[in-house]
C-alpha cells in the first residue's frame, strides 16, 4: 500500500475544507448536483439502483444519488471529518435508512467486504490517493456485471509536475502560508478573467452551477491536493478496458494547466 495511505498526515486535510464547505449547502446546490448526475449517468441508470460514493467528501453528491431514487447508498471515505460531514449532510437532508458511512480507505474495500454495487462513483478522489491506478483497479472491483463505474480524473498537463510540487509545499505549510499562496493564485485568476473581459465577483457568484460547488473551497482543495496524480483520456480508456469496462459517456476538458487541470468524466460499464 502507498505511504500516504499509511500515514494520514501525508495528505491534504480534504476533511476539513469539506467540512466547512457543508455548511453552504442548499436547495440550489443539492439541485446541481443532481443534474451532474444525470448528465453523467442519466437519470434511469440511478433509480432503483445501488450506489457507492468514493471519498465521499461533503456528502452532497451521496444525496443527490438518493434525492434521484437510488435504493442504497454506502458513502465511504478515508478521512474521518469527511465521514463525519457526510453522515451529518445526510441527517439533514435524507433522513433515511437507506443509507449508510463508513471510515476505510479505497484499498480496503475488498477486506473490509464492501459489497459490489450497481453504479460505484468517484469524483475527483482516486488521483488523491498516491496509487491512481491502483485505486482505479481496487474501486472498479467492486461494481456488479453491467453496472456502471462513474469516475472523474484531473487532466494532464505540461504543468503537471510544477503543480505536484506546489501541492506538497501548500499541504506541509502553516496557514498564513497557504492563505498568502491562495491570495496570490486568486489575483493571477482574477487577471487571467480580466482578459477574456469577466469579472471574478460574477464568475464566484455563478460558479456553483457547474457541481454545486464554491469557489474558494475549491481553490483551497486544488491547491493543496496532495498527493497529486493526472492521466489522459486515452490512458483512462485504454487502462479501463484492460479492466473489462467499456466507455458509455465522457465531458472530457482540455486545457494548458498553467493556472491548474480540471477533472474529465468518465462513465464505464463493467462488461465483464
Amino acid at each position: 500500500m502507498p505511504e500516504s495511505l499509511l500515514h494520514q498526515d501525508a495528505h491534504f486535510p480534504f476533511g476539513e475544507n469539506w467540512a466547512d464547505y457543508a455548511q453552504h449547502i442548499n436547495q440550489i446546490r443539492i439541485d446541481w448536483a443532481e443534474e451532474s448526475l444525470i448528465r453523467l449517468i442519466g437519470r434511469k441508470a440511478i433509480e432503483g439502483r445501488t450506489f457507492l460514493d468514493i471519498g465521499s467528501g461533503s456528502g452532497l453528491f451521496s444525496l443527490a444519488a438518493l434525492r434521484l431514487g437510488c435504493r442504497s447508498v454506502l458513502a465511504v471515505d478515508i478521512d474521518p471529518k469527511s465521514v463525519e460531514t457526510t453522515r451529518g449532510t445526510l441527517q439533514r437532508w435524507a433522513p433515511s435508512d437507506n443509507w449508510s458511512c463508513r471510515n476505510i480507505s479505497v484499498f480496503d474495500l475488498e477486506s473490509a467486504r464492501v459489497e459490489r454495487f450497481d453504479i460505484v462513483y468517484s469524483w475527483g478522489v482516486l488521483h488523491h490517493t498516491g496509487d491512481m491506478y491502483g485505486a482505479l483497479k481496487a474501486a472498479a472491483s467492486r461494481v456488479v456485471p453491467g453496472g456502471l463505474f462513474a469516475v472523474a480524473l484531473y487532466r494532464k498537463t505540461p504543468f503537471c509536475g510544477p503543480w505536484r510540487i506546489e501541492k506538497k509545499l501548500y499541504t506541509h505549510s502553516p496557514q498564513w502560508v497557504q492563505s498568502a499562496i491562495q491570495r496570490v493564485y486568486i489575483a493571477l485568476y482574477a487577471g487571467r478573467l480580466a482578459l477574456q473581459g469577466r469579472r471574478l465577483r460574477s464568475y464566484v457568484e455563478s460558479y456553483h452551477h457547474g457541481r454545486g460547488m464554491n469557489f474558494y473551497h475549491d481553490v483551497h482543495d486544488w491547491l493543496g491536493g496532495y498527493p497529486y496524480e493526472s492521466i489522459l483520456p486515452e490512458e483512462m480508456t485504454s487502462f479501463m478496458d484492460k479492466l473489462g469496462f467499456r466507455l458509455t459517456s465522457s465531458f472530457l476538458r482540455p486545457c494548458l494547466g498553467l493556472f491548474g487541470t480540471g477533472n474529465d468524466e468518465f462513465c464505464f460499464q463493467n462488461h465483464d
